[in-house]
């Protein structure tokens, strides 16, 4: 039997309120999980993943 795969993980923290924003990037911060300033999540290391991070980067700070 093989092993799974160990997908890399992206660490992100919401740094920026949401107040005033468009609703597809408060969309991206749901999809990633992030429910509150300062809140951290791992993240799988995938296109999708990279994709909504890049479109609310001046909001969040990525950790490799």
């Amino acid at each position: 039997m093989e092993r799974p795969q160990q997908t890399e993980k992206i660490r992100v923290t919401l740094k920026r309120s949401l107040i005033g924003t468009i609703q597809s990037h408060r969309a991206c911060v749901r999809g990633l999980g992030l429910r509150r300033l300062n809140h951290t999540v791992e993240v799988e290391n995938t296109p999708a993943v990279r994709g909504m991070i890049a479109k609310v980067s001046y909001l969040v700070k990525r950790e490799d």
